[in-house]
């Protein structure tokens, strides 16, 4: 049996199951879900590029605490895509040189209005307005989707 966030295994319900089953909540609506799976990771290799333009070790310090909070979540299929795509990110980071912050500041700005288009098509507001720790679950909302449809057990 695979673990969806419709419907976690019962008899071991971990916090990434209950954490994935509330933010599919407000995000049910096919053209919400499909802008999500776009904006999420632009949002992420954006937020990646704005710390990295400020110092990269601010970057290099907000993915390692990202990466802490993954691993405390207890899905080792999660933590160990999270790392490959943090890995990915960074490689484009390092590749926009000298453009990062206006590229990255660019995406940012047009993924988060897409994000709240999104959630007015959904009728409901977005997760991390109630939680901010919702904006680490967008990606593995995102994750979640794409290993039910290949069959992954997170």
């Amino acid at each position: 049996m695979t673990h969806t966030a419709a419907a976690p295994l019962a008899t071991s319900e971990r916090k990434v199951d209950r954490l994935l089953a509330h933010y599919e909540e407000s995000h049910r609506h096919p053209t919400n879900e499909l802008i999500h799976f776009v904006a999420i990771p632009a949002i992420m290799l954006s937020i990646v590029g704005l710390l990295f333009a400020i110092h990269p070790w601010v970057a290099y310090a907000f993915v390692a605490a990202s990466l802490v909070y993954y691993a405390l979540l207890r899905s080792p299929a999660f933590l160990i895509t999270m790392l490959a795509l943090i890995v990915l990110a960074l490689v484009a980071v390092h590749a926009m040189g000298t453009a990062v912050a206006p590229v990255s500041a660019a995406i940012f700005v047009v993924a988060w209005i897409f994000q709240f288009v999104g959630h007015k098509i959904e009728g409901k507001k977005p997760s991390f307005f109630e939680d901010i720790q919702y904006l680490w679950v967008g990606p593995l909302f995102v994750l979640s989707k794409l290993f039910v449809k290949l069959g992954i057990r997170w």
